[in-house]
């Protein structure tokens, strides 16, 4: 169906049109903070851009910036405590590499939290309803706290078995629990704060997330160097100075982002007298349902991809201490070549769900088409430029010559599979603003773990870390294909979307009553 074909007419569609003439002619104004660029009018948006394309690459940038500099800044901290846990020796590197990887599944897994809570809060804030983004942000902070505390118990309890599957020698495996412990002590904290930031985006304030980032990693970068190596007069506590560095920098930036909610962040405030006090933070299984509801497949594709990593990180452990080393080298700047597309799949999502809300299929191709197109650019720019300076870049984060030769054969390898992950995940946003998010699971499922097959079949084979990495190189352009292929047969079928449709459950009247 073209852009000005008319949809048959029937009763319910009559009907959802009226609703949608009806929402359109009452439209809300953004309350004061909410950044306007996440919360466009789609009609608007739609025909200016499709009149003049400089619209559509301003709302595309204003959307996908915010979300680059905050992945951006927690990429950074990454970087930075690689290079000063580095300094401590291969074994540190190696320990702490296979415990964050550990803790990436965790995280995984708090997604189902975040992008829940963030879709229902953006839904509210929309519909100029403060008082239930408020109950749901409530609601969100308490079941992270609930669901939460059992997986940090289990984990802390569970560390030395969690470091005993990468197979590490002694001493790396020492320092992966010293950190692991703390790590997985923290995970309340960490919960929270995603949740929180989460609930801010989702109400349209993307810039308060990155600034509470941008100074917790201000602290946390200052307390692991003193931390780790015992200056300014503390304790030289090692690769488990780096993990209470994080602890500590997250507790305050949860602090300072739980306080900023209270006053009042983008129409959403904590501190809102909605019912009495006992009964806005009673958890309420109708809001976790809406909640996971909507944030379960999200964590269920992370959850397989960061399972697919961490398999194929105990495989590298195997091969032994340089290997593992080099590969913990090698992913911290593969995530910086990745931000760029991952902020770009982001706004993709965004704005071919608003174009399709707004009933204009023509808008949504030309999204997705500038995504791919700027996605698959910058990331060939990108491994240009590090397959170029593999070995300098090596060097900044490690001075061993064993690890700075490996992971310099390695760069090149991994660089040729960005481009098509670029191209695989702009096509991911795409179906998602389609609500399609099994397509993505199914296939990034598929693609990640037949490449984890051929790696373990490399390494059993006496194949070293460059060799296995060829592995994702066969697989990458077939991933890429078949997410291309089922973004086709599923923009097919958008003339049928009936834009009085949604997918945002509400909380059934007495959870709305009660908050």
């Amino acid at each position: 169906m073209t852009e000005n074909q008319t949809l048959p007419t029937s009763p319910q569609t009559q009907h959802a049109d009226n609703r949608i003439e009806k929402q359109e002619s009452t439209l809300p104004v953004l309350p004061v903070g909410v950044d306007d660029a996440s919360a466009p009018d789609p009609e608007q948006v739609g025909a200016q851009a499709l009149e003049n394309p400089g619209v559509l690459r301003r709302r595309i940038t204003r959307l996908a910036l915010p979300a680059l500099g905050e992945n951006a800044l927690e990429n950074a901290l990454d970087i930075v405590n690689t290079v000063l846990v580095s300094a401590l020796g291969a074994a540190a590197l190696a320990g702490a590499g296979a415990a964050l990887q550990v803790m990436q599944i965790v995280l995984s897994a708090l997604t189902a939290l975040s992008t829940g809570a963030s879709i229902l809060v953006a839904h509210a804030v929309g519909a100029d309803e403060p008082a239930e983004g408020t109950r749901l942000a409530r609601q969100a902070l308490m079941w992270s706290l609930m669901l939460s505390v059992p997986i940090a118990v289990a984990g802390v309890l569970g560390t030395g078995g969690i470091v005993s599957i990468f197979g590490l020698a002694p001493e790396a495996a020492g320092v992966a629990r010293s950190y692991l412990v703390i790590a997985m002590a923290s995970i309340p904290v960490l919960a929270m704060l995603m949740i929180s930031g989460g609930v801010l985006r989702g109400a349209g304030d993307a810039k308060t997330p990155m600034y509470v980032t941008m100074g917790a990693n201000v602290i946390n970068i200052g307390l692991a160097y003193a931390l780790i190596h015992g200056h300014f007069g503390m304790p030289q506590l090692g690769v488990a100075g780096a993990a209470i560095a994080g602890f500590i920098a997250r507790t305050l930036a949860l602090v300072a982002m739980v306080w900023l909610m209270a006053k009042g962040r983008a129409g959403v405030s904590l501190a809102r007298p909605v019912g009495t006090v006992l009964v806005f933070w009673k958890p309420r299984w109708d809001a976790a349902r809406a909640i996971l509801k909507l944030g379960v497949p999200a964590a269920a594709e992370q959850l397989v991809m960061s399972g697919a990593w961490l398999a194929f990180t105990m495989i590298v452990a195997r091969i032994g201490t340089e290997a593992m080393a080099a590969q913990r080298v090698t992913s911290s700047v593969q995530n910086v070549v990745f931000l760029p597309g991952l902020a770009l799949m982001i706004a993709t999502t965004s704005l071919v769900g608003q174009a399709l809300g707004a009933r204009r299929p023509l808008l949504a191709r030309q999204v997705a088409g500038r995504t791919e197109r700027w996605g698959m650019g910058i990331a060939v720019i990108l491994a240009l430029v590090v397959w170029l300076a593999a070995r300098p870049i090596m060097a900044l984060f490690t001075d061993d010559p064993k690890i700075i030769t490996l992971g310099a054969a390695t760069l090149p390898v991994m660089m040729l599979t960005q481009p098509f992950w670029a191209w695989t995940i702009q096509n991911s946003g795409m179906l998602r603003g389609m609500r399609d998010t099994i397509s993505p699971l199914v296939i990034e499922a598929i693609g990640n773990w037949s490449a984890v097959a051929a790696v373990w079949f490399i390494v059993q084979n006496g194949g070293g870390l460059t060799t296995a990495w060829w592995a994702y190189v066969a697989v990458a352009p077939l991933t890429s294909l078949a997410m291309t292929w089922r973004k086709r047969v599923r923009a097919r079928k958008v003339g049928a979307y009936l834009p009085g449709e949604t997918l945002l459950p509400r909380l059934g009247k007495r959870a709305v009553s009660a908050g």
